[in-house]
């Protein structure tokens, strides 16, 4: 099965219908962070969920930390999933699936050791999802996503050779790599921000580039 197609910074409605007409079958719309491309106000996220079909996810992309701050970050801007960037520090999955049960939950690991495979097998029994990015939390300033560097494959392989729902693989993916990074991890789904932009902006060259690499037989 081919891997599912996230585009990540979606900036406005335009990009967003670029991206579904190439064929992405989710969003990353991202609010307020500490570093990293692609934030947008909350306003301009919910304009955006309102106009993707039922079928596309829109993940609304978090730094809250704790589970009142996440689910009130989800009423101003409504969207299907929310993709929590930094570690449940207050409150439960399990409060935030009782407060907001159609939504779906997806947890961001940041692969940088063993460490954490362990914390995504952990997290794996409580969310929908796990993504596997390339930040780290443990900076001054947070990396929270959005570094456009690769991160140990191997790592990923273990994590999703351990856990029972799927991975979506993200960091420093492009038309380039992105053959090699199937092989490797086989994830179920492929997110990418950087990789597909030119100056900040989508790019049909490069978008185009990319799903064919990742529909080749």
């Amino acid at each position: 099965m081919k891997p599912r197609i996230k585009i990540c910074c979606i900036s406005s409605i335009d990009e967003a219908r670029t991206a579904i007409e190439f064929g992405a079958s989710a969003l990353g719309l991202v609010g307020k962070m500490p570093s990293g491309p692609g934030v947008i106000d909350d306003e301009l996220i919910f304009e955006i969920a309102q106009t993707v079909p039922p079928s596309i996810g829109t993940f609304l992309l978090t730094s809250e930390t704790t589970a009142n701050n996440i689910i009130n970050h989800h009423k101003l801007t409504q969207t299907n999933t929310i993709q929590i960037v930094d570690t449940l520090e207050d409150g439960t999955y399990n409060h935030l699936k009782q407060a907001m049960p159609t939504i779906k939950l997806v947890q961001v690991i940041h692969v940088i050791d063993e460490k954490s495979v362990d914390e995504a097998i952990k997290i794996s029994e409580q969310v929908d999802a796990i993504l596997l990015d390339s930040g780290n939390p443990n900076r001054r300033v947070k990396e929270l996503g959005g570094t456009g560097r690769v991160h140990n494959w191997k790592l990923s392989r273990k994590i999703r050779d351990s856990i029972k729902i799927p991975i979506f693989l993200a960091g420093g993916l492009k038309p380039e790599n992105v053959r090699q990074a199937i092989i490797e991890v086989q994830p179920f789904g492929l997110d990418l921000c950087s990789g597909v932009r030119t100056n900040g902006k989508l790019d049909k060259k490069k978008l185009e580039l990319f799903f064919k690499e990742v529909l080749k037989n």
